[in-house]
């Protein structure tokens, strides 16, 4: 049995401790006794002895027929609105355009191909990546953001969340940078277990997440991370993002 909450990774340790409250809430199932980091995501998420996971509204619609969905977490970030989110697009103070028609024939920074919040929904706003004079994959929301900064691409579709959390714990990494437009709001990263989870194991997790983000005591924790309430969305819910 695995588990995994991979999508903010800046602060490991409050994500980690996350973990060992959710654990401490469900007595009843089998669970590691600490995340598993995996490299790369997808074969990890396809995994069987998955027990939870959290992925990319764009994999689950597209990767991950099988997967069942847990929910969503609602975040506190700006651009959030209950379990939906957005992402900012983010380019350099100096730049004068003020909206991403400005960038044409500029340097995209994107994290993946198979990210809703910082490719498709960019996709979605120029029809393709024929706008741009090119496009760099940089791994991650983090190392578009540096891209952007030294010079090495010139726009970034970078998430509300990550975003918010970099500005928090990390704002030397944002320094001469700016937020110029935003793109649509849509369910944000869909919490996940395998296919071949019971019905009771996933109903006991729904109950788990909900008591640990209810519980006023955990609110230093869940402050930590930005996580504000969970709602168990159903996996239609994201079919948006194919329209």
């Amino acid at each position: 049995m695995i588990a995994s909450l991979p999508m903010y990774p800046f602060t490991p340790q409050h994500v980690e401790a996350f973990w060992q409250t959710l654990r401490n809430t469900l007595p009843s199932l089998t669970t590691p006794t600490a995340l598993s980091w995996p490299d790369p995501l997808l074969p990890h998420w396809q995994r069987d002895d998955l027990l939870l996971s959290q992925t990319c509204g764009y994999p689950l619609v597209t990767l991950l027929p099988d997967v069942q969905v847990v929910g969503a977490f609602c975040y506190s970030a700006a651009g959030c609105d209950g379990p939906n989110y957005t992402s900012w697009l983010v380019v350099r103070e100096e730049e004068s355009g003020q909206a991403l028609a400005d960038f044409a024939g500029r340097r995209l920074a994107f994290n993946s191909e198979d990210s809703q919040s910082g490719y498709h929904s960019v996709m979605k706003m120029t029809g393709g990546p024929a706008i741009f004079s090119a496009t760099v994959a940089s791994g991650g929301h983090r190392r578009s953001v540096a891209l952007v900064r030294r010079g090495q691409a010139d726009i970034a579709a970078i998430d509300c969340i990550s975003w918010a959390l970099l500005q928090r714990d990390f704002p030397e990494e944002l320094r001469g940078l700016k937020i110029i437009d935003q793109t649509a709001s849509v369910p944000g990263l869909p919490v996940i277990t395998s296919a071949r989870t019971s019905a009771e194991t996933l109903a006991a997790l729904r109950e788990g997440l909900t008591q640990v983000v209810t519980d006023v005591a955990n609110r230093p924790m869940l402050d930590a991370l930005l996580i504000k309430d969970f709602t168990p969305l159903p996996r239609s819910a994201w079919q948006v993002l194919l329209a």
